[in-house]
């Protein structure tokens, strides 16, 4: 028994890392915070809603980088180990301008995220 317990330790951590509990809201809206660091944006976290219907935790999120680096923010939550719905996505170019990208523009982007891995 211990030795079967010692082999699917890994894939039991694997399958709780898949989901946040209610008491891991924190460490949830620190990995997002975490992504946008790796990804070289600045994110702020905008709204946090628990609806008593269901297991669904929805956040709002608000990132400003470059282009490049907003796309690879996005890559990063696509490729996120808790499995994760992009309600709303908008994506528009700071200030004015021409709208062409460059490595110099700053982008905007508004996210409404429900995480669906989510257990009250």
């Amino acid at each position: 028994m211990e030795r079967s317990v010692k082999i699917i330790k890994k894939e039991i951590t694997e399958l709780d890392a898949h989901f946040a509990k209610s008491s891991d809201v924190v460490p949830f809206l620190g990995t997002l915070e975490d992504f946008a660091k790796k990804a070289g944006v600045t994110a702020e976290i905008t709204s946090v809603d628990m609806p008593k219907e269901g297991n669904i935790l929805m956040v709002g999120l608000m990132a400003s980088g470059s282009f490049n680096s907003s796309y690879k923010f996005l890559t990063l939550l696509e490729n996120s180990p808790y499995e994760l719905e992009i309600i709303s996505m908008e994506m528009n170019k700071e200030g004015s301008g021409t709208g062409t990208i460059n490595k110099s523009s700053k982008w905007l982007t508004t996210l409404k995220i429900k995480l669906l891995s989510f257990v009250k």
